[in-house]
């Protein structure tokens, strides 16, 4: 049996209510009355109305109570408390205690102790501790404010979830998805599918990523890409810091630079950056590679590890460990190099070999020096040890070769056009006719010797200062003669295309890495963190009785 009181008394409210725990309870009203003939199957209580329910306390200026059916209509300043966890006020409120469903509308109002949940309707299942509306509505959480077309509340982990035209806005940034996991203890959000994460440094977009509200760290992993500055970086797996601007890329990264026409690649790269000073960085490294854009061509530079640092204007690109390059007209290997954009001066160092169309240069340091304006390549200078070989085109073995303590060298349209080969210089060249008979072979020892070049072939040279020159026969050019002290052919070294500048051991990390890439992009995509309510949730709503009462 179920205890009513038809206007509670001080003796009244000192005793005990007791019935069946299933069974809701009506504590308290001021009014209580039955017409089944408006209200067939339901009590009627009015004023000051307290229900409880397993833990569950309903208040309401008036409460249809439908016996048999353990079912509660609330009108008026409703309001549902569960315990601490939350608390939920509305015009209007429904209550099924066989079920443990609660449904609420008009300005519904819902509460945690750390964020509060506003919209127009929303439902509650008590059993699996679940809220969830599809009215539009508005969370606000500390800094932050939600707001979404739908959304769900898991009370045990204190988790909000969205599918659909979610905005969440704070100080620092603004984020646009259609699915977001928001825990509101942590600030941690999650989003999946299309996303933006919008800031006053950067956008960021994803399609599977992590931000921390609270500490502005992000990590992203599927099609992300964040832009600042002019840049634009790539990669499977991304990771940010907006206090100490810090970005870092694992696997399959790309960083694009739109100012200086730059991008840089690699499997693992870090991003540093100085909004005051403008002094920004970038580290690269397993298969590295810098490509610049010069004038319609591209060069690719990769070193075991590289680094870009400086502003726009003034970037500096540093490379280390077996370093080689490749462009259309021009490839090249050393140990390290120096290139400063502002200045056009790039630092081949340690064991340097360039090869311009047909001509191979040594020597201890090397500088290429180029044009800002024109993006051409200006000038070359080789310190100590200057070294041009070139094969000739006609004979088997033969060798044109140019030797000298300092070589300096003037390009046109980036082709070799004229060098200057100063001090000890020494030459050996094979001499034809307009019918491509070999004239001879001329041995030249000169204090300096200028070289003027046509469609990569030599038409002039002058000696000066101590010249001894002479033009022997073939047959009196003995073989063993006809290579000047130091000579090295590195034609089987060559870099022929962009592909070769890579070492075959990071080839193979590379081919491993897009298999890994691949692998993981035909696998089904799933959050980050997944709670099992989440998947196994009903995705069907619950819908309030349709009991034969009007809603007063």
């Amino acid at each position: 049996m179920i205890a009513f009181a038809q206007k509670n008394t001080p003796e009244s409210k000192s005793k005990p209510i007791t019935q069946e725990s299933d069974k809701i309870i009506i504590e308290h009203s001021d009014f209580i009355d039955m017409n089944q003939y408006e209200i067939p199957g339901a009590t009627v209580f009015t004023g000051n109305v307290r229900v409880i329910h397993k833990g569950t306390k309903i208040n309401c200026n008036k409460a249809y109570y439908f016996t048999d059916e353990n079912y509660v209509k609330a009108f008026g300043n409703v309001q549902i408390n569960q315990g601490d966890s939350i608390t939920m006020n509305s015009r209007y409120a429904e209550y099924d205690g066989k079920d443990e469903f609660a449904f609420a509308t008009g300005d519904v109002n819902l509460r945690s102790p750390e964020s509060t949940l506003t919209t127009d309707t929303i439902f509650f299942d008590k059993k699996k501790q679940i809220a969830f509306y599809n009215s539009y509505g508005t969370i606000i959480n500390k800094e932050n404010t939600l707001k979404s077309k739908s959304g769900r509340y898991f009370v045990s982990s204190k988790k909000y979830q969205f599918t659909s035209a979610v905005t969440v806005t704070n100080p620092k940034a603004v984020i646009k998805t259609n699915h977001l996991d928001f825990y509101e203890n942590s600030g941690h959000a999650y989003v999946f599918g299309p996303s933006t994460i919008t800031s006053k440094d950067n956008v960021i977009y994803t399609e599977n990523g992590f931000y921390d509200t609270n500490n502005d760290i992000g990590k992203l992993q599927k099609n992300s890409k964040i832009t600042y500055d002019n840049k634009i970086i790539e990669g499977d797996d991304l990771y940010y810091d907006q206090k100490t601007n810090f970005s870092r890329g694992i696997n399959n990264v790309k960083i694009t630079d739109t100012i200086n026409n730059m991008v840089a690649k690699g499997h693992y790269a870090e991003m540093y950056r100085n909004p005051e000073t403008r002094k920004d960085s970038i580290i690269l490294t397993k298969r590295a590679v810098v490509i610049t854009k010069v004038e319609n061509d591209s060069l690719y530079m990769h070193g075991k590890k590289i680094l870009v640092t400086g502003p726009p204007e003034d970037r500096v690109i540093r490379a280390f460990n077996n370093v080689r390059f490749f462009k259309t007209d021009m490839s090249g290997k050393c140990d390290s190099i120096h290139s400063n954009n502002k200045t056009g001066l790039t630092q081949l160092i340690g064991n340097p070999v360039l090869w311009n169309n047909d001509n191979q240069m040594t020597g201890d340091v090397m500088h290429l020096i180029g044009n800002n304006k024109t993006e051409q390549l200006d000038s070359l200078k080789v310190i100590n040890n200057a070294f041009i070989v070139q094969k000739d085109s006609l004979s088997e073995n033969g060798y044109n070769q140019i030797k000298g303590q300092y070589l300096y060298g003037k390009f046109k349209e980036n082709k070799l056009s004229e060098v200057d080969v100063v001090k000890n210089t020494e030459v050996i060249y094979y001499m034809y006719n307009d019918k491509n008979e070999l004239v001879g072979i001329d041995k030249k020892v000169c204090s300096k010797l200028n070289f003027v070049f046509e469609n990569n072939q030599i038409v002039s040279q002058t000696a000066f200062n101590n010249v001894e020159a002479k033009t022997y026969p073939e047959s009196e050019f003995p073989e063993n003669a006809r290579k000047l002290r130091g000579f090295i052919w590195r034609g089987d070294e060559r870099i022929k295309s962009k592909e070769d500048i890579f070492p075959e051991e990071e080839n193979k990390i590379h081919e491993q890495i897009l298999l890994e890439s691949k692998k993981k992009a035909d696998e089904e995509d799933l959050p980050m963190e997944v709670l099992p309510e989440t998947l196994d949730y009903d995705k069907e709503n619950p819908k309030p009785k349709d009991t034969k009462v009007k809603n007063n």
